[in-house]
């Protein structure tokens, strides 16, 4: 069964609630980063997770093996909670649910920028910048991805919009246009 965001909200609210009452709310936002960054690299770490036939005790074995001193330990105790109720395959979906719910009450927003090349901390700025003049947003955070069959510029993704200032989308427009179609 895939989950949804519907499962994800209730434990990432929890997660912030106990992350504001402790003072830990960037602790655990950096956590939940580490932890969606490591679930997303690591197919056999899901797979692991999310499999009911192996047991509660080597999932919280090996989630002290892979975030052990790297995390705080309220975060990790959460990641047992998850585990003990059969709930570890919705660690990443989870953890980013808590990030949004975290921008969302620092006034950030998250802007994930696909680029043919790593962008230099001049263009990473630019983003930064127009993305808070488009949004009002007080702070932007920014996802970068490569996808070289961009061949140039970048498409920046801020919750459903879209801004595509690719030369592949700038190439298919032009290319409509001398054929005639809008």
């Amino acid at each position: 069964m895939k989950s949804t965001t519907r499962t994800y909200e209730p434990y990432a609210q929890a997660l912030l609630s106990l992350g504001q009452s402790n003072n830990l709310i960037d602790d655990f936002n950096n956590d939940a980063g580490l932890i969606a960054e490591t679930l997303s690299g690591s197919d056999e770490l899901n797979v692991f997770l999310a499999n009911p036939a192996i047991s509660e005790a080597a999932k919280r074995a090996v989630v002290d093996q892979v975030f052990g001193g790297k995390v705080n330990p309220t975060m990790q105790n959460f990641i047992k909670l998850l585990v003990d109720r059969h709930r570890a395959d919705c660690l990443g979906g989870i953890c980013q649910e808590f990030q949004a719910q975290v921008r969302k009450l620092k006034g950030a927003v998250l802007a994930q920028v696909t680029s043919t090349v790593a962008l230099n901390d001049a263009q990473l700025q630019a983003v930064r910048d127009r993305v808070a003049s488009m949004t009002g947003a007080q702070q932007v955070q920014v996802e970068t991805s490569i996808d070289p069959e961009l061949l140039g510029g970048v498409i920046i993704k801020v919750g459903s919009e879209v801004i595509d200032a690719s030369l592949k989308t700038q190439l298919r427009q032009i290319s409509f246009k001398l054929a005639g179609v809008n």
